[in-house]
């Protein structure tokens, strides 16, 4: 007989987490405005508002901890990660940052300045959040079909080249500082990104002399589903593929939370020594020193470590494959979602599964208020209340699509949870139709604001 699948490594330590009860839950998110981010962590019992820094650091990484140097220049532990970004990535220039939003601030600041235009594939609301608030424009270039829910195709991350090549032609290339390309997509619902798409960008770019940038959060992800839907690279190893990929383009931004498990840290990588001079002032600014930029020296030794980590094919095997595991069940479910399934998360359609709650009552949000009520269960709503007010006119932006997400950490839970979390979607399911209204916003920051927003049920 087929042998079943087994995840590659066994538990060595649990921590426990309390249950607590529905009309417990009632009262925790009426307290806390029905924004999910405000919950105490005790509040919940299983939590997908994430994967960035909630992974499972593995044993080598913790004793990487151990022997951190925490000199404030020139630690051995800022030269083990300047080694294994050279030897996995292939650059030979970066700055430590303490997440990735801090690299994107750093960068953005050395490139991007008042008017510009930085096209991309579904700008991170963070990526999308340090560009408008320097007065640039985000342009979103993703290919049509990665906004169609049920529509199968490989590769729904991709940049659509005709698109890119109309915002390069028609705009003064000096606005242009750099083209963004996020692997795997998160706002494209954790879709990949083909080589084959890197290399058209990337000649695209080269051809109107304008940088390529790659926001690679979860680049091993998407080198995972090069290797298994590029027929080209079904006989190369996960690193073989990590750095060709990377061979195409002059810099990326890191939150390596995500596919380097660690709990916190980032970093900026590039080719061109200029550039790396002139962020160089921004992250002593923002940051601290170029050889430690607001991490500690145990921090960049156990990052180093989980690059190494979070490029190994059994790995990534099994963290994607609890991903898609979770979206199994909730297919067995009925409960609308898209597909295929991302390599991070799970994206539920609030629209489909609310269809007569308009989008300025917040579907998705309520989606995602209603899970943790009714299982303790916590998403994070993509949608309206994530697309922000358009900047210039402060009216309402709404996206195509009005998705919850259910983030999976890495090497956390086990298939029970994921099995849990798919009945309590599968319960709402059930009993929506008595779901009439949705939410209001009372109060709102004047950017990003899906963190602090605050909410009435109507």
């Amino acid at each position: 007989m087929k042998m079943p699948y087994a995840e590659p490594y066994k538990i060595k330590m649990v921590e426990s987490f309390k249950r607590t009860t529905k009309k417990e839950r009632e009262k925790y998110i009426n307290e806390n405005y029905y924004n999910l981010f405000n919950l105490k962590s005790d509040m919940v019992f299983i939590d997908l508002l994430t994967d960035s820094g909630t992974g499972a650091m593995s044993d080598v990484q913790w004793g990487e901890m151990m022997t951190g140097d925490e000199s404030y220049a020139g630690s051995r532990s800022y030269y083990k990660l300047k080694e294994a970004i050279k030897d996995i990535l292939g650059f030979d220039y970066f700055l430590p940052t303490h997440q990735g939003r801090a690299a994107e601030n750093v960068l953005f600041s050395t490139l991007v300045k008042k008017g510009d235009i930085i096209p991309g594939n579904s700008h991170f609301g963070t990526t999308k959040g340090h560009i408008e608030f320097r007065g640039a424009k985000a342009v979103d270039c993703t290919i049509d079909e990665g906004f169609d829910p049920k529509l199968i195709r490989p590769f729904k991350g991709n940049v659509d080249i005709n698109k890119l090549e109309n915002v390069l032609r028609e705009n003064p290339i000096e606005k242009i500082p750099f083209v963004i390309v996020t692997i795997t997509n998160n706002t494209g619902w954790g879709q990949p990104v083909s080589l084959e798409n890197i290399k058209q960008v990337s000649a695209l770019c080269k051809k109107y002399g304008v940088r390529l940038i790659i926001d690679g959060a979860r680049f091993a992800e998407n080198c995972y589903f090069i290797k298994l839907r590029e027929e080209k690279y079904k006989e190369k190893t996960i690193r073989e593929i990590v750095k060709e990929l990377f061979s195409y383009v002059d810099g990326m931004t890191m939150s390596s939370k995500k596919d380097a498990i660690v709990n916190m840290g980032g970093f900026i990588a590039m080719r061109d020594p200029e550039l790396f001079k002139r962020a160089s002032v921004y992250n002593i600014m923002f940051e601290g020193f170029v050889t430690y930029g607001g991490m500690n020296g145990r921090d960049m030794a156990a990052l180093a470590r989980g690059l190494y980590e979070g490029t190994e094919f059994d790995y990534l095997e099994s963290r994607i494959r609890q991903v898609e595991y979770l979206g199994k069940k909730l297919k067995e479910y009925g409960v609308p979602m898209l597909e295929p399934v991302g390599g991070h998360a799970v994206f539920l359609d609030a629209k489909t599964i609310f269809p007569d709650i308009p989008q300025k009552e917040y579907p998705a949000q309520l989606l995602g208020v209603e899970l943790y009520i009714e299982g303790g269960v916590r998403g994070v709503e993509i949608g309206t209340v994530l697309a922000d007010r358009d900047p210039e006119t402060g009216k309402e932006r709404y996206p195509k699509l009005e998705l919850l997400r259910l983030a999976v950490p890495r090497r956390v839970y086990t298939d029970n949870h994921m099995n849990f979390a798919a009945s309590a979607a599968a319960n709402i399911l059930e009993r929506r139709d008595k779901i009439k209204r949705g939410l209001k916003i009372i109060e709102e920051p004047p950017i990003m604001r899906h963190f602090t927003t605050k909410f009435k049920k109507l």
